[in-house]
């Protein structure tokens, strides 16, 4: 599954995460772009207002996840396999998944990280 993760570019704790990522993608199918991108709420067909709520996932289908799902859809995309969605759209994974990733999105700030994104590639925001 090929896509774009969209994150928030302004936090370091994301941008750590982001960093990660993109060192165990073997399969070069996975692409990011921070969520202050020009267009990106029109891309993911979210309000504005709304954009940075979560981190997104678009597919190369167009389809769009948000949260902890799209987290495990860019990590399914680095990795090769679906597994990662397969495990969280199982009956209470999803719950724990959705509810933890809530949790740390709303204190995403407090949490230590690289240079955000945003101040490393400024015309990228």
């Amino acid at each position: 599954m090929k896509g774009t993760l969209f994150f928030d570019g302004a936090c370091g704790m994301c941008t750590r995460s982001r960093d990660f990522l993109l060192k165990f993608d073997r399969t070069g199918n996975v692409h990011t772009e921070p969520l202050q991108s020009r267009g990106a709420a029109d891309r993911l067909g979210v309000a504005p207002a709304r954009l940075l709520d979560s981190v997104r996932w678009l597919d190369a289908t167009g389809a769009v996840y948000s949260g902890a799902e799209a987290a495990n859809a860019a990590v399914g995309a680095a990795v090769g396999t679906r597994i990662p969605l397969a495990i969280y759209r199982i009956p209470g994974i999803r719950f724990i998944e959705d509810a933890v990733y809530t949790w740390v999105a709303a204190h995403r700030y407090r949490f230590p990280g690289a240079t955000p994104y945003c101040e490393t590639h400024p015309t990228a925001c």
